[in-house]
């Protein structure tokens, strides 16, 4: 008989690609993981790791196995949601991964929508881009709330999981609230903004990528942003005066004391999405965390950009 929780371990080793990469990403030590998957071997009857003194890789059965397992692990959550609905009560620990901005954005409807759940325990971590994908995949994340700003990402994703999309987030123009174009009668010139200041997150950022395409439309030699780590960051330094910034709606929630315009003519925005494995929606601890997700989706923002 087959240990499910053996054949876990063996489907994250055909994600990470290494022993060393599956215990860190599920808190075991090395030697646990390979014990665990030697176990597995013993279990199977045929050899899943060609074992060398420095690497392992799968074999032809266990890569048959491993793809297997992700099919049998689906059923078990499956099978485990429909008993959890069952009794009906949220109970649990829960747990979401957010990219930073959405995480600041969402974590009071959050904490709004779950505090009347007493069964449940809920873990709100932010993660780096691609990230959160990969944990939900892992079962290290119930939830993940993922950006887009290609169009493309539900296609693209893994069929096991679902993408629920929460919210369209636009690039909008920020500068100091003593900025000339803070003036909501002044209409909103990006040529005149040409030789500001302009601040952006590193090169290979998505936001940065968009902050370039809007600054490509100004014509002439494209200005080159001063670079910092953080959305956030570079909200605090439009806010004492030091450079302006286009950044999406969703890093305004933290209320930065800057003064916000929409850019006429812009499209540029990305997609908010919760991502959630397929055999998970039924439970009902993903079912009231969805509906708290939704809830912040439709607020409306505190304090609007005023088109002109």
């Amino acid at each position: 008989m087959l240990e499910v929780r053996r054949l876990r371990l063996l489907a994250e080793f055909a994600r990470r690609g290494s022993i060393a990469a599956t215990a860190a990403a599920l808190g075991y030590t090395p030697s646990a993981v390979s014990q665990q998957l030697a176990a597995l071997e013993r279990e199977a009857r045929v050899p899943l790791l060609d074992r060398t003194a420095r690497s392992a890789e799968l074999t032809d059965a266990g890569r048959r196995l491993a793809a297997r397992a992700g099919e049998i692990l689906a059923l078990v959550e499956s099978a485990e949601a429909e008993l959890s609905a069952q009794a009906g009560l949220p109970a649990g620990r829960i747990a979401v991964t957010a990219f930073p901005t959405a995480a600041v954005a969402f974590a009071p409807a959050l904490a709004r929508g779950l505090a009347d759940h007493p069964g449940m325990t809920f873990v709100l971590r932010q993660t780096r881009p691609g990230d959160g994908i990969r944990q939900v995949q892992s079962g290290e994340a119930d939830i993940a709330l993922v950006d887009d700003w290609t169009g493309k990402l539900p296609e693209q994703g893994p069929a096991a999981l679902e993408f629920l999309r929460l919210q369209r987030d636009p690039l909008l123009l920020v500068v100091p609230a003593g900025h000339p174009m803070a003036d909501p009668a002044r209409p909103v010139d990006l040529q005149a903004l040409r030789e500001e200041s302009w601040m952006a997150a590193p090169a290979g950022e998505p936001s940065r990528a968009a902050v370039e395409r809007l600054l490509d439309t100004v014509g002439g030699a494209r200005p080159v942003p001063w670079e910092f780590e953080g959305l956030h960051t570079i909200l605090s330094l439009v806010a004492r005066g030091i450079g302006i910034t286009a950044v999406p709606a969703l890093a305004l929630a933290a209320d930065p004391g800057v003064a916000v315009r929409a850019i006429p003519g812009c499209d540029l925005a990305r997609e908010v999405y919760a991502v959630v494995r397929r055999a998970s929606l039924r439970r009902p601890s993903v079912e009231v965390t969805l509906r708290a997700l939704y809830a912040a989706a439709r607020e409306p923002d505190p304090g609007p950009p005023r088109n002109d």
